[in-house]
């Protein structure tokens, strides 16, 4: 994982990996906001506000980790929909080995979702922080647009 953490085991792990990660790259975290009630009624409660203070933007990630495979994968689909009724964008962001490879795809292809481990770019580009410098990588050889000689 970028900025070499130790792997996560909880939920509550998750959101103190999230909220400390914000605050290496120079965002405010706040674990646990309460902000209104879910769509099926309940309280909700955001996991991790981060909030880049000159610009004052926010963001909203809800963490889920699921170690071992079970039943946590099928409310997924709810809290993406709840996401959207937040006052603020918001993100989802997954750890754990317990997610099928079904729910990732649907993760990542829901557009509102990143693995722990992809958090730090999508945070930097999400708050137009600074950008790490790419590796110099040797140029690209130009393909001819010739047909080739054939004997």
């Amino acid at each position: 994982m970028s900025g070499g953490a130790a792997a996560v085991t909880s939920g509550d792990a998750l959101c103190k990996e999230v909220a400390a990660l914000a605050e290496r790259l120079g965002l405010a975290a706040r674990e646990q906001f309460k902000c209104g009630r879910r769509i099926w009624g309940a309280e909700r409660y955001i996991d991790v506000v981060l909030t880049e203070v000159s610009s004052r933007r926010r963001l909203g990630i809800e963490c889920k980790y699921q170690g071992t495979a079970g039943s946590a994968e099928e409310k997924i689909p709810a809290i993406i929909q709840d996401i959207s009724a937040w006052p603020i964008p918001g993100l989802v962001v997954f750890s754990g080995l317990g997610f099928s490879e079904n729910i990732k795809s649907f993760l990542i292809a829901s557009g509102r979702a990143v693995e722990l481990n992809e958090l730090q770019p999508w945070l930097q580009l999400f708050f137009g922080l600074e950008l790490p410098a790419t590796p110099d990588r040797p140029p690209r050889r130009a393909r001819s647009m010739r047909p080739p000689i054939l004997p």
